[in-house]
């Protein structure tokens, strides 16, 4: 089934809000198995918004409306919506018994227009407010389905969550189980990673396959439907499997999961120990990992070693080495990171130094960045990266890549 999210607001036209309802309710129905094809946002003007759903109409079968649920002259969404699809307003005596309530506990007057509020479209199951007062709807035509939801996030999310999510899987049959899951990658792109998976995600029926390009990293979320969980968890076994024959090499992890997660995850797990010395990334790796509770058991700490002096005088880098090198090189990578792992007497160093922008250093442009690596027992190794970006973008970027690179560094390690 494929989606759209309309968006009803001047508000959000004028930029005085931030539309994070279609955000979330995007992702709520990834989970679900249905796709959102495209995100509208129209002004509180009946003219429009007629043509907005109209438009919409035309392309997708589920139509969800967030905003204009309202007391107010401008809150049109019901209204429009009930006159387009040929429906009547009716009061709704559950929710009027409910605004009633709220104004008898707030000892405040309670205005006609007040009464609007409770109006809903006829024949529409309605979605209670726990959270304010505007009732949401959900109602079935012979070729669309309409969800009308309340703009406040902090009455549109729980809605949803507590009645909304229910009514759309009686769309499914009430039997049906959905389930999800999350693949991450990285080091590919998403257009080389659908490249490879092209007709998987042409032949998708259900499984659904929904590819997500974020941050760096491409992520992809395979969603099944049956009337068992345990046959719908098979379901995205197989789908897994086949992705994983032609990209597990960029696979880091499931669902919620980082980067720097997984690497902290996979040191404690086999009681590795790390220092990190960081030039361009000046102390961002360290700050990603310790945000991490309880690291200290496998972090020992790390230098900061921004300029030349620095490394040589505190990581011991030889002035031979960035004198025949420099300090954007593999063997002032390298060093650093035997270096630190040695004067901090852990398992594994880990280095970074290179160009984080915008100008250039050492005859480099910005985005060349290599991370060395040194791990107890194996020979010291060097990556050289060229990394696009802005500076923020690059460093970000190279703490990543350095985590990536530790994962596969150390797969022979895991415990599976």
């Amino acid at each position: 089934m494929n989606a759209e999210i309309i968006a009803v607001g001047s508000e959000l036209l004028l930029g005085q809000i931030v539309n994070t309802n279609a955000r979330f309710l995007s992702r709520q129905l990834a989970d679900l198995g249905i796709n959102v094809f495209y995100h509208t946002v129209v002004g509180d003007n009946p003219d429009r918004l007629k043509q907005a759903m109209k438009v919409a109409q035309e392309r997708a079968e589920f139509i969800l409306f967030t905003g204009g649920l309202g007391p107010t002259k401008d809150d049109l969404t019901k209204d429009t919506i009930a006159a387009q699809l040929g429906k009547q307003l009716v009061m709704d005596e559950e929710a009027m018994v409910s605004i009633e309530h709220y104004f008898k506990k707030t000892n405040r007057a309670m205005t006609e227009n007040n009464r609007r509020q409770a109006l809903v479209i006829e024949g529409s199951i309605i979605l209670k407010n726990d959270n304010g007062m505007a009732p949401g709807m959900f109602l079935s035509t012979e070729k669309h389905k309409y969800m009308l939801l309340p703009g406040p996030p902090s009455e549109m999310e729980p809605m949803f969550t507590k009645y909304g999510q229910e009514a759309i899987a009686s769309m499914f049959g009430r039997q049906a189980k959905i389930e999800s899951r999350v693949l991450r990658f990285f080091g590919i792109g998403e257009a080389a990673l659908e490249a490879k998976i092209e007709d998987l995600i042409d032949a998708q029926s259900n499984p659904t396959i929904a590819p997500l390009a974020a941050d760096s990293e491409v992520t992809l979320r395979l969603t099944a439907r049956d009337g068992s969980s345990e046959t719908a968890q098979t379901l995205i076994d197989r789908v897994e499997a086949d992705i994983m024959a032609r990209v597990g090499e960029f696979f880091y992890g499931y669902d919620e999961t980082s980067l720097i997660t997984e690497l902290s995850k996979l040191l404690k797990e086999n009681d590795l120990t790390l220092s990190a010395a960081e030039s361009l990334t000046g102390g961002l790796f360290q700050q990603e990992l310790t945000s991490i509770p309880g690291v200290s058991s496998i972090f020992k700490g790390g230098i900061v070693c921004y300029s030349n002096e620095t490394k040589i005088g505190l990581v011991n880098v030889q002035p031979e080495t960035i004198g025949n090198y420099g300090a954007v090189s593999s063997e002032c990578a390298k060093e650093l990171a035997v270096n630190t792992a040695v004067l901090l007497n852990t398992d594994i160093g880990i280095s970074f130094t290179g160009v984080a922008g915008p100008d250039e250093l050492e005859g480099y442009p910005a985005g060349t960045v290599y991370i060395g690596i040194s791990i107890k027992g194996q020979p010291e190794y060097a990556e050289k990266l060229n990394l696009g970006g802005s500076r923020k973008a690059i460093r970000s970027r190279a703490v990543k890549y350095g985590c990536f690179l530790l994962l596969n560094r150390l797969a022979g390690t895991r415990k599976r």
